[in-house]
């Protein structure tokens, strides 16, 4: 929205005159004098529409926009359809939120439905929300379904969990379980060993993610079938990379949760994000947020309604399953959209391509020298490179040369980046980043 019919002093006016108060002090005077204290922000004078788009622009182009773009981990540079970004910010998508009134909220409860249908799809579960917050929020919240599903009051995560999820899993379980573990990795994969004699009485259940933090994938029909009955299975994924793979459900998982950003939303810097969770049958009235259905009216016609909305926004918080209050509806439209335009089978091209495109720098690399790759090629688009040296100053070469890599951790010291590949990525870009390692 580029322009704001906002004039100050009058549209302050009449809000002042509507609350019947004389002045905007008045209405701060609930406010203890202490707590008001000017501070100084550092801010420039008032500038003129021109004068300000002209400053912005300026300031937009310290950007770095870059084609060679390898950066992952969650966040996928996929191509988005211009006719995505046309149709979602249509004016009743774009302003559309929460649906409470369905006989005037058809078309967001629609979409919704859409989508709810085709995550589905994708998990092979019996029933998906209607979005949360991001992937992270979406697996704190599979874990939480599980201790209220098994009244157990341990995790346990697998090591090759993005480690940005399982921060948001300490801080959002802190206060409700009595163990969250993590279990090492070998060869880049949880291992197997350490999980069994971790496992107890007081499970509640496992989480492991596929393609993991490394773009390996795990064998979640195997965890299935050496974790006890009565402890869930919650397997953490990519949308895109289901297309391709097993799916969840068919792999014994009671619950899935994974991040939406590559459908049809952009990397931006890092969000907005998109939140998926699905699960068999059984557990839908332990599951967070909203589940839009579908029905037929007194006339026959399709109608669709909110089914179970177990938020504390509508029922009481005691009986909620969840304190998330939101819906993410614009990017799960977003989703919706562009999962109608690729269709089954052109996701399966997208999820393809990226993976060529992933084995074909795998292959170059290997042959570099003073880089290894420390695990094998079973990824899909997405791998660890191993540096003879800490990575800290190629990372800082890369960029610039408008080469954007990611190191696997923090440490100074870190050996090891990642690399990702989506269906953008061309054989000559897929070069340069080649050419542009080989001289180290």
């Amino acid at each position: 929205m580029q322009f704001i019919p906002n004039n100050n002093s009058t549209n302050e006016k009449e809000i002042l005159d509507f609350l019947e108060i004389d002045s905007f002090e008045e209405l701060l005077k609930i406010v203890p004098k202490k707590l008001r204290e000017k501070i100084s922000l550092n801010l420039s004078n008032g500038l003129s529409e021109y004068d300000l788009i002209n400053e912005v622009k300026k300031i937009s182009k310290k950007n770095i926009i870059s084609q060679y773009n390898f950066l992952g981990r969650g966040i996928y540079d996929h191509y988005v359809p211009k006719v995505v970004d046309f149709i979602a910010s249509r004016s009743e998508f774009y302003t559309s939120y929460t649906p409470y009134q369905p006989e005037v909220s058809q078309g967001t409860l629609q979409y919704l439905y859409e989508f709810q249908s085709m995550i589905s799809i994708l998990s092979g579960m019996d029933a998906t929300n209607a979005s949360l917050y991001d992937g992270a929020s979406s697996v704190a919240e599979a874990c939480s379904m599980a201790i209220s599903i098994t009244k157990k009051k341990n995790i346990i995560v697998s090591g090759t969990l993005f480690d940005s999820y399982f921060d948001v899993l300490k801080t959002y379980l802190n206060n409700r379980i009595d163990n969250l573990i993590s279990i090492d990795y070998s060869n880049g994969r949880t291992n197997t060993e350490q999980l069994v004699e971790n496992i107890n009485q007081d499970t509640a259940c496992v989480v492991i993610q596929s393609p993991n933090k490394f773009g390996l994938l795990e064998d979640w029909e195997n965890f299935k079938t050496i974790i006890p009955e009565d402890v869930l299975l919650i397997a953490v994924s990519d949308p895109t990379s289901l297309s391709i793979i097993k799916s969840p459900a068919d792999c014994g998982a009671d619950i899935f949760a994974g991040e939406g950003q590559s459908l049809g939303n952009y990397p931006s810097f890092g969000g907005p994000l998109l939140g998926l969770i699905s699960c068999l049958q059984k557990y839908v009235r332990k599951m967070p947020g909203r589940i839009i259905g579908k029905t037929k009216d007194i006339d026959g016609k399709n109608g669709f309604v909110l089914t179970l909305q177990t938020r504390e926004q509508h029922i009481r918080r005691d009986k909620a399953t969840s304190n998330i209050c939101t819906n993410q509806g614009l990017l799960a439209l977003r989703a919706t959209i562009y999962l109608s335009l690729v269709g089954k089978y052109g996701l399966v091209d997208i999820a393809k391509k990226s993976f060529q495109n992933a084995q074909y720098a795998y292959n170059k690399i290997s042959s570099l020298r003073n880089f290894s790759l420390p695990y094998d090629n079973q990824f899909l688009k997405e791998f660890p490179v191993r540096y003879s040296k800490p990575i800290s100053g190629i990372v800082s070469d890369a960029l610039k040369q408008n080469i954007f890599i990611e190191p696997c951790s923090t440490d100074q010291e870190c050996d090891m980046f990642m690399l990702s590949f989506t269906e953008k990525k061309s054989k000559d870009q897929i070069d340069y980043l080649i050419n542009f390692l080989s001289k180290y």
